[in-house]
């Protein structure tokens, strides 16, 4: 079992930036692949970014790429997701999440079927 916990989410407005962290306890968190993924008021929960267990390979959605970056720290143990260029957009509770199977690449990092363990979410919202 693996606990995640985010944090880092607030009230910031378009254009500005935040640092989300996601720290994990139980287990070592470079043993799995991680994402993120966000999910907006009526809306389905939706792939933002992931990264490799080695930290050598990430995928951004669309929406996000160039403006997101998604980073692990082994020695904390801790993912983060720095988000720059805030929209409206981007207002949405973020959950980090832990994949525990056969390493993947490219689009099939984003799939969340993949994903075996969650946290419990961050709120962000952007202001215009």
């Amino acid at each position: 079992q693996v606990q995640l916990v985010e944090s880092g989410g607030g009230l910031v407005q378009a254009g500005g930036s935040l640092r989300l962290s996601c720290a994990a306890s139980r287990r070592t968190l470079s043993a799995l692949a991680m994402g993120w993924f966000r999910q907006a008021p009526g809306k389905e929960r939706e792939f933002v970014a992931a990264i490799s267990r080695s930290g050598d390979t990430t995928y951004y959605a669309d929406s996000v790429k160039g403006r997101f970056t998604i980073s692990r720290a082994t020695a904390k143990n801790t993912v983060y997701l720095q988000m720059n260029s805030l929209k409206p957009e981007d207002t949405a509770v973020y959950y980090c999440a832990a994949d525990d199977g056969p390493a993947t690449t490219g689009q099939r990092m984003g799939f969340m079927g993949r994903y075996d363990y969650w946290g419990q979410g961050t709120q962000v919202t952007v202001s215009s």
